[in-house]
């Protein structure tokens, strides 16, 4: 196909006997996604250029324009005054000086009708389309005369990695676990297995898109920084503002670009590969969300993973670890989670000293024990007395004591 076309422009062309030259018709794709032959213009267009290349390094354009038109028969014609030989269509024979001068020996099986003309390298060299052929390596440095050692590139298995990895499929597989360990991240204390593990999968994805051609480092400042920029709303800004809006915005638009090579669609072809872009992210939130639905509905009924989020306070302000320390209630392992050690045995109403700055996020200590608290938007100086005021999940609002 185009490869072709780079063969004509070169001085020599050597082949292996087995290797294809050829079958370069131009197609496009349509508005239903589908490949069609491209219409007579651009047709007409291009077996023009492709006849004046030929023509440029002495090799039959009539031969080289069979390729792109498919509706082209050419004929090996001899010359009846010169005996010169050569390969001719209809066209070029009526529109000659003398048409009367050129006969018609046999017609190119390979320029028939409804084929677009494709040879291997032997038929080639009969067709005068490449000057000969060569079978391994070492013919063809003793046919240009080479004595270096030739750089073989091959296909490794980082590779083979890296195309499975851009597979639609694979890359919505990704999306889903990352997503899934920073829900289970953002949802308890510390960096755990959700965090490392939305680390690994979100990594693997930018390193093949990056290795794919598509990721630069604007995709993934983009990325981190919305990823920030909802670390800021959960942890340090209460409620759901401009920040956290912002964060998911930023890390649409970066996963966007990281699939893409254009991030506004022009041609028929960027429409497509947007379009299946749009159709991963869709399809990988709702998969989320059916797995966040089953982790808040399911996740404490199973053992070991149960230990992996907090559980709810209850209609006291309490979790249920301090209820069931005060005698108030069963450890059944289907209701109860132990307590992270932020929120673990506090309650409302419970009183300690502000050991930072709150600004409003800092530290406090109650009885003790140095805990992450949030004020509910007032800075609070450090060493002054605070009270809890709400607990929900690992998050600890305090109020200033009057």
């Amino acid at each position: 196909s185009g490869a072709a076309f780079v063969a004509l422009g070169c001085d020599e062309i050597l082949m292996a006997p087995d290797a294809a030259l050829g079958d370069a018709g131009p197609i496009f794709l349509d508005p239903d996604f589908k490949f069609r032959h491209a219409p007579e213009k651009i047709r007409s267009n291009l077996a023009e250029r492709v006849r004046t290349l030929a023509e440029s390094t002495g090799r039959p354009p009539a031969l080289a324009e069979a390729m792109v038109d498919m509706d082209l028969t050419v004929y090996r014609v001899k010359n009846r005054k010169t005996g010169r030989e050569a390969f001719m269509t209809d066209h070029e024979i009526d529109s000659s000086d003398d048409p009367a001068q050129w006969e018609k020996l046999k017609p190119v099986f390979e320029s028939r009708k409804d084929h677009f003309l494709e040879v291997n390298g032997t038929r080639a060299v009969e067709l005068g389309l490449a000057d000969a052929t060569v079978s391994t390596r070492e013919e063809l440095a003793e046919r240009l005369g080479f004595e270096g050692k030739f750089i073989v590139l091959r296909f490794s298995y980082v590779d083979r990695m890296v195309y499975i990895l851009n597979y639609p499929v694979v890359t919505g597989l990704l999306f889903v676990v990352g997503l899934v360990g920073l829900y289970i991240e953002f949802s308890s204390p510390g960096i755990g297995v959700g965090g490392l593990l939305a680390a690994l999968c979100f990594g693997i994805f930018f390193w093949s898109h990056y290795l794919g051609g598509t990721v630069h480092w604007l995709e993934l400042v983009l990325f981190v920084a919305g990823v920030a920029f909802v670390v800021v709303e959960i942890f340090i800004i209460p409620g759901f503002g401009v920040a956290g809006l912002s964060g998911v915005l930023l890390i649409l638009v970066s996963l966007v670009m990281a699939c893409q090579t254009t991030f506004i669609p022009r041609t028929p072809r960027e429409w497509a590969t947007f379009s299946v872009t749009l159709q991963t992210l869709f399809v990988s939130g709702i998969v989320f969300l059916v797995i966040v639905y089953f982790l808040n509905a399911r996740l404490r009924m199973i053992p070991l993973l149960n230990r992996i989020m907090l559980p709810p306070p209850g209609p006291d302000g309490r979790i249920a670890s301090e209820r069931v320390a005060q005698g108030q209630g069963h450890a059944d392992s289907d209701r109860t989670a132990a307590a992270g050690p932020t929120s673990g045995n506090l309650s409302i109403g419970e009183r300690g000293v502000a050991l930072s700055l709150l600004r409003p996020a800092g530290k406090a200590d109650f009885a003790g024990r140095r805990i992450d608290v949030v004020t509910d938007g007032d800075f609070i100086n450090k060493n002054e007395k605070v009270e809890i005021v709400e607990i929900i999940g690992n998050r600890i609002v305090v109020i200033p004591v009057e």
